[in-house]
């Protein structure tokens, strides 16, 4: 099926997802490990629009942004499907992916930055949202049902790097007595061959994360 490429930065959730689903495919690939604070030609002519990590090509043919990626190799490579078949079924798991993205991480991040009287509020909002997430997995061991699939490729980032953001944040979110569905299905999904071979050092998504939490507060100390 041709040469397979992906620019990515182990530190980055977004990336990890394309290496799950790529290995969950059995497509081989060359891992391009990007700098983040020194980007690359290459990542600059591949995606000159964010500028950002993952990009995958595909016989020279750039494919920017998690989610659109997930589907192209969805697309290309027919073999365990990771979307369902059904179109309705097909939909719903692009919304829950749409709002885990663009509500549940901002929620979370929000809670972690936030400091002082907002606190509280930005926790209370972030397990409001998560609690949608706890709705939708409660019965099943995979978002995707008996094995994993895409929407768990998507929420794959609670299962290890939302520890990593709680304990900078200082803030707990999600756990065995608040979250017993997620809590436990976060678990077996990071354990899981292949994605617990596809996960950075821990001590490497720390300072990555510590960066971006100190800088968004060193920002709002200063308004």
């Amino acid at each position: 099926m041709g040469e397979v490429k992906l620019i990515a930065s182990p530190q980055s959730f977004p990336c990890a997802r394309i290496e799950w689903a790529l290995k969950l495919k059995g497509v081989e690939y060359e891992y391009m490990q990007e700098d983040l604070l020194n980007k690359s030609p290459l990542l600059l002519q591949s995606n000159p629009v964010h500028k950002k990590v993952p990009v995958l090509l595909h016989d020279g043919k750039s494919i920017p942004e998690s989610l659109v990626i997930l589907e192209y190799i969805d697309e290309t490579w027919k073999n365990n499907p990771l979307l369902p078949q059904d179109p309705y079924e097909r939909s719903l798991a692009r919304f829950w992916a749409k709002f885990i993205d663009e509500k549940c991480l901002a929620g979370v991040w929000g809670a972690c930055v936030a400091q002082g009287d907002e606190k509280a509020k930005a926790v209370d909002a972030a397990k409001e949202l998560l609690s949608f997430l706890e709705k939708h997995i409660e019965g099943k061991k995979y978002f995707g049902g008996d094995k994993i699939g895409y929407l768990d490729i998507v929420a794959g980032w609670i299962s290890y790097w939302l520890n990593v953001l709680e304990e900078l944040g200082e803030v707990e979110l999600v756990n065995a007595e608040s979250f017993p569905s997620l809590y436990e299905w976060g678990h077996s999904f990071i354990e899981t061959s292949p994605i617990k071979y596809c996960v950075p050092p821990r001590e490497m998504v720390v300072e990555y994360f510590s960066f971006g939490i100190n800088y968004v507060r060193s920002l709002a100390s200063t308004e």
